[in-house]
């Protein structure tokens, strides 16, 4: 029976290369301070070897190692959240978390870099990743969780939700409850998995109720506050405004408050506003925000403990988990004003 082929190690490309180990890791690690030319002949050697990151034995997991959590943006509250709930579950592991922002260049040398560098598995926020991105992490041997994924690649791929539908699917029925039938939408991205769920909830609470969704009444954007700002500023303006707001975030909702107050609208009492998220922010708005209530934290913990029982070879019992979603009733919603 013939001899395996031996695995490539660090020692092999940098003989090849004719540079040292730590460049060779520098390289792998995604660091600035590697000429390009050198840059591009250890990641061609990488790939001509099939250079794989040495994997932990079954079981080592839950003691050794870091856990990648990258978000596609810069961090703000939600992300705080999904942090936090991320890094008590990774205290009780005995493993350690580290945070980063997604690099343009998602290539087979970026996933190899993250094994390199002792990554056991990715959770990847808000992310939207191509198949060539997932082999690559899968050459890698590195386990993926997706957390709100802005795409469901078809390959599957195990990601941790919550019940988006439901919420907004409560959120708009909070508002019809208080007399509102001119009631708009300010999402997310218009492609992604939880907007497109939010946004559904929304248009089957009105056609339950019979209330048409007018034209214009519907704006997508990146669940930021500054979308909430043009977004509302384009419902606000139109010649039949809404008496009522549903955003797709927290963030999105105060740039809805910005852009109310811009046109000398009073929150609630001319305009009602339902977010969704629950983060810090919606208890410090003025008035405190009703909001969709979506268990971040508990979704960061969920996202690391499968991520390691991935990482451990371990079967899990589904590839998509939602958890729920409930309505936090505060100042920024009120009956609707009479004519």
């Amino acid at each position: 029976m013939p001899a395996s082929p031996r695995r490539a190690t660090l020692a092999t490309v940098a003989a090849s290369a004719g540079v040292s180990v730590a460049t060779v890791s520098k390289v792998l690690n995604g660091r600035s301070d590697v000429a390009p030319a050198t840059r591009s002949l250890v990641e061609a050697l990488l790939r001509q070897h099939d250079y794989v990151a040495p994997s932990p034995r079954r079981g080592e997991v839950a003691g050794l190692g870091s856990v990648e959590l990258q978000f596609d943006a810069d961090l703000n509250a939600y992300s705080t959240e999904i942090i936090q709930g991320a890094v008590a579950a990774a205290a009780e592991a005995g493993v350690g978390v580290v945070v980063s922002i997604r690099r343009a260049d998602r290539t087979a040398a970026w996933a190899r870099g993250l094994a390199a560098a002792g990554r056991r598995a990715l959770i990847a926020v808000t992310s939207e990743l191509t198949t060539g991105q997932l082999a690559a992490l899968a050459r890698a041997r590195l386990p993926l969780v997706l957390i709100d994924p802005l795409n469901l690649p078809r390959t599957r791929v195990t990601s941790i939700g919550s019940t988006n539908f439901a919420g907004g699917l409560a959120a708009t029925q909070h508002l019809l409850s208080l007399g509102h039938r001119r009631i708009a939408y300010v999402g997310g991205p218009a492609a992604a998995a939880c907007n497109q769920a939010r946004l559904h909830g929304y248009r089957a609470a009105m056609e339950a109720e019979g209330t048409p969704v007018l034209p214009g009444y519907v704006q997508t954007g990146h669940f930021r506050y500054h979308d909430g700002v043009t977004g509302g500023a384009a419902v606000l303006d139109l010649p039949r405004a809404p008496t009522a707001i549903f955003a797709a975030s927290d963030e999105t909702a105060l740039g809805i408050m910005e852009a109310a107050r811009a046109r000398g609208l009073r929150i609630p009492e001319d305009l009602s506003i339902v977010g969704f998220d629950d983060t810090q922010i919606a208890q410090m708005a003025s008035p405190p925000l009703t909001t969709v209530r979506q268990p971040l934290r508990e979704m960061g913990g969920v996202a690391l403990r499968t991520a390691l029982r991935l990482a451990a070879g371990e079967r899990i019992d589904s590839h998509h988990v939602e958890l729920a979603t409930g309505l936090v009733v505060r100042g920024s919603t009120a009956a609707v004003a009479p004519a």
